[in-house]
């Protein structure tokens, strides 16, 4: 249990967490028409006006006057195009945010469902990636997309929405309730400010009721309570305040191994949909035993309470009072519930639970409840015969043991009041061992041996001296208490060594997985250690090449059925448990939980019982996340050094490359440039020679190109390239790079088709020149021998406003489906397609001139026909027409 009058560690790492990442601003509404986008557009103004740098990501005016109004003046990242089913859809590009780096940035429909083919499926993916690059992001939302309350909301609006948000996303973000009454925003609708006329009519008719849009109101209300209400006390767990800071109901639920649990849970249950507040179930287990019945019991309660909405939480503590005060003082409780039974004989038995708490948490409020525990079989069962403590034979034994020692002694020293303090030694002994009823009841019997053994007259039980009922008396009283202390310390004794060894057993275990450096074995040591200290079946499943997949089991013939593995699915994809003992999917016999660092789930591990009963008893959750968290930090740390040493290869391998790259380029150069100026210098004496001499000339130049493009290739991974932007006709310096190919064109047709209007583009000539090169040889070698190459170039709307497209058609084969981006890997060659043959240099240079002159490439297949498509695309940064230039 955290100490209050410390910082909470968990606490201060989800802040640390936090503080290298943006911050999220959500303006809440009730419903369409309030007024979300045009409040977040006033706001960001404002903050446009105090320096701050401000963006649009995405704004849905929705053709509303007053919202484009206020849409002006701001700088809006054009959306990117997204192909769908012949279709162009236009959605946030992500990208552009990301290099345009804003300060703040404004995304409207926080639940809205990107279109197929974007890189996250939802928008609030979107919005946690640029979260997580460390911009600011205000986005608006209705309360029906939020995912806790879809139920609800259907129930009475009788409308289901299937865009939805995680709660999660809520949890650290700043709420502004944007409200407006239900009256004002009906005026709304009809004025046609919300939706056109026809749909307006249809929308007061159902969802756009008073009723509907009162209830919807008070749930933004509510939902934004309880976020503030959240991150309060995550505020006060990290800078240790105490206090309960009851600005709003929270309630505790106290649950006994008793079969009067489940009234107490449901009671509380009831009291908190009452009050609208956040409730958690909490069980206190003491050093005393419990049979197995009750066990059962407490698992059922502690699992009602997980259906019916509620947290829970075991502790271990001296004494039960002790143990709810911890939780109190934990969850910030303003309520605790407790069941007391039904009544009893005498007042003083009612009133021996409550007091205690009532003293030890003065200002609590305390709501008892009544409970009436049924019988078996729903009749009612005749009084039980109290069973023999354990321990009494020993016990008894050990009085015969003293009685025989103390008639010695009488008669040999006939000093009685000696005889009296021995017959405390079998109490204490019997307290120890079995407990404060074996120890209670050895002393009545200890204390009757001495009356009839010791006390005149002797043999009976008759005490005449009246001063010996002074002895009897004090001897029945010292041996009680002696009993119940001596209990007591046995009780804290067996607490202290269960959690002794508990966190020995976590200490080992941490120092196991400190030497572990292989998943595989990971996997082994935590199956294998909880099922020692849980009893249980366990199973590990990791994320593969085809999902998740179990990786080990203990059992190693562990199986799952296709219930299980959906539970599995589930707990890995929402980070939340799954299976029995949890509120989803109970029907599996196993409990999944992720095992989960850095926010991101690692794999999912599972408990199960060869019973088909609870996999943990509630006792038992804290072990079993203590050790599922530690073997997901090894799970981590063994990820990331497995990347790290990854990294080094690459690295090393990138320096001995450019190395080689550097050295064979230069050492080539020389000898070659000689042997070139050679071979021009010679003179053909017949046609034969010349034919020759001409061949080598070609493949000396050849050469040349490939030393060239060694080079180039050191300088792009080197970053050591210098830029000379200038304006260039496109048609001169496609009609150039021809020209310089003229020997490897051969007698192969090329198509140019440049308009002469085309504005001039701003490249370094020197480097677009090679590109060109390396694109028209790469369509010559890889092009087909039937077909022409065609050189083209058109002004196409693309994703960022204008732009000039330049492309570059061969006849070949094509590019292998999905494969289009791996040709401009260094050294790659596609093997199974047209372009497995070259030494994979030239497309990569191509690359990265173009990325050095901030233009971007991009290889396709043809749509009109066989053969691959290369295109350089010129944003409209990079154009300059005639007049411009002059």
């Amino acid at each position: 249990m955290v100490n209050a009058a410390r910082p909470d560690p968990d606490a201060l790492l989800r802040a640390a967490t936090r503080a290298g990442q943006g911050r999220l601003k959500v303006f809440l509404g009730a419903a369409p028409g309030v007024g979300k986008t045009y409040e977040m557009l006033g706001d960001a103004a404002a903050q446009r006006l105090t320096g701050v740098d401000v963006v649009v990501g995405v704004v849905e005016t929705h053709g509303r006057a007053d919202t484009e109004a206020q849409l002006q003046g701001f700088e809006v990242i054009p959306r990117a195009v997204v192909p769908h089913r012949g279709q162009s859809l236009a959605e946030m590009d992500i990208d552009a945010i990301l290099h345009r780096r804003p300060a703040l940035v404004l995304v409207d429909e926080l639940a809205h469902t990107n279109a197929p083919g974007s890189r996250h499926d939802k928008r609030w993916q979107d919005v946690e990636e640029l979260l997580t690059a460390g911009i600011d992001v205000w986005t608006t939302l209705n309360i029906q997309h939020v995912e806790s309350l879809n139920d609800l909301v259907a129930s009475f609006t009788r409308v289901r929405v299937r865009e939805t948000v995680p709660d999660r996303v809520l949890d650290n973000a700043e709420i502004e309730v944007v409200d407006l009454p239900p009256d004002e925003l009906i005026a709304r609708l009809k004025a046609g400010k919300v939706y056109v006329p026809q749909e307006a009519a249809r929308a007061l008719g159902h969802f756009f009721s008073k009723s509907n849009l009162s209830a919807l109101r008070e749930l933004a209300l509510r939902r934004a309570a309880q976020t503030v209400d959240a991150q309060m006390l995550e505020d006060l767990r990290a800078s240790a305040t105490v206090g309960a800071w009851a600005v709003g109901e929270r309630l505790l639920v106290a649950v006994g191994a008793n079969p009067a649990a489940p009234e107490v849970v449901r009671a509380g249950k009831r009291l908190a949909d009452a009050l609208r507040a956040p409730w958690t179930a909490v069980h206190v287990e003491t050093a005393r035993e419990r049979n197995a019945a009750s066990a059962a019991q407490l698992a059922d309660a502690m699992h009602l309470a997980v259906q019916l909405g509620g947290q829970v939480l075991s502790l271990s503590g001296s004494s039960v009072v002790e143990g709810l005060a911890d939780a109190v003082a934990d969850t910030r409780a303003t309520m605790l519930v407790v069941g007391k039974p039904q009544p009893r004989r005498w007042p003083w038995q009612q009133r021996l639970h409550i007091q205690p708490l009532a003293r030890r948490l003065p200002g609590l409020s305390l709501h008892v409840v009544q409970t009436v525990a049924p019988a078996p079989g729903g009749k009612c069962a005749l009084p039980k015969v109290p069973a023999m403590p354990t321990g009494l034979v020993p016990g008894l034994a050990a009085t015969a043991l003293v009685t025989i020692v103390g008639r010695a002694i009488a008669v040999a020293g006939n000093n009685i009041t000696n005889v009296a303090l021995l017959y405390l030694l079998p109490v204490l002994l019997v307290a120890t061992r079995y407990g404060l009823l074996t120890g209670v009841v050895t002393g009545l019997v200890a204390t009757l041996a001495y009356n009839f053994y010791f006390i005149p007259p002797t043999g009976t039980f008759t005490i005449a001296d009246p001063q010996n009922f002074i002895t009897v008396g004090v001897l029945l009283l010292v041996a009680v208490v002696a009993s119940q202390l001596t209990a007591r310390l046995r009780a804290q004794a067996l607490l202290a060594a269960r959690n002794a060894r508990q966190s020995a057993a976590l200490a080992g275990f941490a120092r196991r997985l400190n030497g572990i450096s292989e998943p595989d074995e990971l996997a082994r040591a935590l199956c294998g250690e909880a099922a020692r200290l849980l009893d249980a079946r366990t199973v590990l499943l990791l994320p593969g090449v085809e999902g998740l997949a179990v990786r080990t089991g203990e059992p190693a013939d562990c199986h799952l059925e296709l219930l299980d593995h959906a539970a599995a699915r589930w707990s890995f994809d929402n980070g939340q448990p799954a299976g029995r003992g949890s509120s989803t999917l109970t029907a599996s016999e196993w409990l999944f939980t992720p095992l989960a660092a850095s926010n991101r789930a690692l794999g999912v591990f599972g408990v199960a019982r060869p019973d088909a009963t609870l996999p943990v008893r509630p006792d038992q959750l804290p072990l079993l996340g203590s050790l599922v968290d530690q073997s997901a930090l090894a799970l981590q740390r063994i990820q990331l050094e497995s990347e790290a040493a990854g990294i080094r290869t690459l690295e090393e391998r990138d320096r001995l490359r450019a190395a080689l790259l550097s050295s064979v380029s230069h050492d080539l150069r020389t000898p070659l440039t000689a042997v070139l100026g050679f071979l021009r210098a010679l003179t053909p004496l017949d046609e034969e020679q010349r034919e020759i001499l001409g061949l080598a000339r070609a493949e000396g130049e050849r050469l040349q190109r490939f030393v060239s493009n060694l080079l180039d290739m050191v300088r792009v991974e080197a970053g050591a390239i210098a830029l000379a932007i200038e304006p260039v006709d496109l048609a001169e310096a496609v009609a150039s790079a021809v020209q310089d190919l003229r020997g490897a064109i051969a007698d192969r047709a090329v198509q140019i088709d440049i308009a002469a209007d085309l504005p001039l583009v701003m490249v370094d000539p020197r480097l677009f020149h090679h590109c060109l090169i390396n694109l028209i040889e790469n369509a010559v070698r890889h092009g087909g021998m039937n077909g022409p190459i065609i050189i083209a170039a058109i002004i196409a709307a693309g994703r960022r406003n204008r732009e000039l497209e330049l492309t570059v058609l061969d006849s070949g084969p094509g590019l292998p489906a999905g494969m289009e981006s791996l040709v401009f890997e260094t050294f790659t060659r596609l093997e199974g397609s047209d372009r497995k043959g070259g030494t994979g240099l030239g497309l990569a240079i191509v690359r990265g001139f173009c990325t050095a002159m901030g233009l971007e490439v991009v290889a396709s297949n043809r749509p009109d026909a066989t053969g691959a498509c290369f295109t350089i695309r010129f944003p409209e940064s990079h154009l300059r027409t005639v007049s411009e230039d002059a």
